[in-house]
């Protein structure tokens, strides 16, 4: 169990997580209001972990990260669009994608995967000419 800040950075510097049962725990708290559920695993100010797991068909509409990031496809299959290139990518598949590239996300069928974004630092952030999601 980690322990963390009101906003969610975590305090411990270490912390390990069983992936399986996080799914599990995700498909538990069906149904999903917009077809996909979202569980932050691990934040720092320069680091984020995220757990997506979606339902078939799906989409998460065009958007971007501020930091560089990638998607490993825990389960199932996904189609991720980067400007108006589709990738399929299945389950083992590991993708990158610099900062704020726009792109979407569509689930093919019951899916997860692991979000990481090595996230600028707050002043980074500020020099930005847009932003993505989260400080």
């Amino acid at each position: 169990m980690t322990t963390s800040r009101d906003d969610g950075t975590m305090i411990d510097d270490f912390a390990s997580f069983n992936l399986l049962q996080e799914i599990a725990d995700s498909q538990s708290r069906k149904p999903w209001q917009a077809g996909h559920y979202a569980k932050t695993l691990f934040k720092k100010e320069d680091f984020r972990t995220v757990l997506i797991t979606m339902e078939p068909e799906s989409r998460m509409k065009e958007h971007h990260a501020d930091g560089t990031l990638s998607v490993q496809v825990l389960q199932g299959e996904i189609r991720f669009s980067i400007q108006g290139k589709s990738h399929q990518l299945r389950e083992g598949s590991l993708l990158t994608l610099s900062a704020s590239i726009p792109h979407e996300v569509e689930a093919i069928q019951d899916s997860a995967f692991l979000l990481t974004i090595s996230w600028p630092s707050n002043s980074e952030l500020l020099q930005l000419k847009h932003r993505g999601y989260g400080t």
